[in-house]
């Protein structure tokens, strides 16, 4: 019977530490998205800055 418990307990913890780090995973892409269109952002504006006539 104890056997039985912890064989369940034990699929528990392993599915809730898997969606888990999927979780992790995911933010973790939202974060880099973020700072790649961040970066691309700067990256425009700094060649606009660069290509402008100067006065």
């Amino acid at each position: 019977m104890a056997r039985t418990i912890l064989t369940i307990a034990g699929i528990v913890l392993a599915v809730w530490l898997l969606f888990t780090v999927l979780g992790w995973v995911f933010a973790l892409l939202k974060f880099f998205l973020f700072v790649g269109i961040v970066a691309v952002i700067v990256m425009l504006v700094v060649k606009l800055v660069a290509k402008s006539p100067r006065t």
